[in-house]
């Protein structure tokens, strides 16, 4: 994914620093709005990290970041940035934020996450990029999920060229043989395998077709925080009040209200046959909303209605309607077992559990596998199950004994 390309575009800057007689450069300037695998790969690079606020509309903190720019420009190396935000904002003082760095000797390295939000409308080299990758799985037609395939290509500007890496079985670029950081990936072009998904995708699409979906990117992600705007507080939005292709929702005063959270707003979607949105990153107990170019608007309204729905269920919450720790959200979600089981006890109908609204129908319905389990107890909680041996003596002596 992009953390591979982060890495290797970091480590050309390093090894362009160190070119330079500046191998003391070793800090990396991350905001908080950026993307979530920066500060690994800045660490894995041999950088120091060092983080910059963001203001309450979610921007960059320019008086922060020109303090910490102060308080390390004889060793700053580089600064992280994600555009637009994480937060779903475009940074507007972006092209400010990278001069200054290049004033103090730094460079910058832009994370290519969000750049099915700038395809065709700006290019990052033009406002301060150095060094970008482009996570193909979410902008250009790649597969996204399961932990691969990945493939994070780098582009850098033309002082950074003889720096990218190399490989000792294939020339892969003759004109940096002396000054390349060396090998990155072990196969010499990564998971090339795949960019023919990639190419093609861009072939059909072309100019146009390309433009056109990142307009409907930014779109669809305003389309739905205007409709949901007047249920649930939309964290952040530029200056003109509009988002960028994502956007963050705030469920954090249902906690005191009704005693709801994110995670209870995650589960109950699944009744709704949705998988949620980005929970609790990059602002903790919020929704993070990235509906892309890829849905019509029949899809978007669908959960849009799902979250209005829920948004209704948490004031009957608020208003007494409803029990304040047995209730659809709580108990969310309702597998096939758990409506189907004799015993039902609960202050609503196994219908309204399992069937919310009217598009959620029997024939289409999509069955969550399992109810609720204790998320977090599993990922702070190693659970050994130390199977017997014949667990794995039975299969062999099965085939053996046929």
């Amino acid at each position: 994914f992009g953390a591979q390309g982060e890495y290797a575009g970091l480590a050309a800057i390093k090894a362009y620093l160190n070119s330079k007689g500046e191998s003391h450069r070793t800090v990396c300037l991350i905001p908080k709005s950026a993307h979530g695998t920066n500060p690994a790969s800045a660490q894995m690079a041999g950088m120091k990290v060092q983080v910059v606020e963001v203001d309450k509309d979610g921007n960059i903190d320019v008086s922060h970041l020109k303090a910490m720019v102060d308080k390390h420009k004889a060793n700053l190396a580089a600064i992280m940035i994600t555009y637009p935000s994480t937060n779903g904002v475009f940074e507007e003082n972006v092209r400010e934020v990278c001069e200054l760095i290049h004033q103090n000797g730094g460079q910058v390295y832009l994370d290519g996450a969000n750049m099915n939000a700038q395809v065709g409308l700006c290019r990052p080299g033009d406002y301060g990029s150095d060094v970008s990758h482009l996570n193909l799985h979410k902008t250009f037609c790649i597969p996204h999920g399961g932990g691969g395939p990945g493939m994070g290509p780098i582009g850098v500007k033309l002082h950074l060229a003889p720096f990218l890496p190399s490989h000792p079985v294939v020339n892969m670029q003759s004109s940096n043989a002396g000054s390349s950081l060396g090998t990155i990936s072990a196969a010499p072009w990564g998971s090339s395998a795949i960019l023919p998904i990639s190419w093609a995708y861009i072939k059909m699409m072309g100019s146009k077709g390309l433009v056109h979906a990142t307009e409907v990117a930014i779109l669809n992600a305003n389309y739905m925080a205007k409709r949901l705007e007047n249920h649930y507080k939309i964290l952040f939005r530029g200056s003109k009040g509009f988002v960028a292709h994502e956007f963050i929702l705030d469920v954090r005063p249902f906690k005191k209200s009704a005693n709801i959270e994110a995670v209870d707003v995650a589960k109950r979607l699944q009744d709704y046959g949705f998988h949620a949105p980005t929970m609790s990153w990059p602002v903790a107990g919020t929704l993070m909303i990235e509906p892309t170019e890829s849905e019509d608007k029949a899809e978007l309204d669908r959960f849009c209605d799902s979250l209005l729905a829920i948004r209704q269920e948490i004031a009957d919450i608020e208003e007494g309607r409803m029990d304040s720790r047995v209730n659809p959200l709580k108990m969310a979600p309702h597998s096939l077992a758990c409506i189907t089981s004799t015993t039902w006890n609960r202050p609503y109908s196994r219908e309204y559990a399992a069937f919310p609204v009217p598009f959620v129908r029997p024939e289409t319905k999509f069955w969550p596998t399992i109810s609720r389990i204790d998320d977090i107890y599993g990922d702070q909680h190693l659970v050994c199950t130390c199977p017997p041996m014949d667990v794995y003596e039975s299969p062999y002596e099965e085939r053996a004994s046929s």
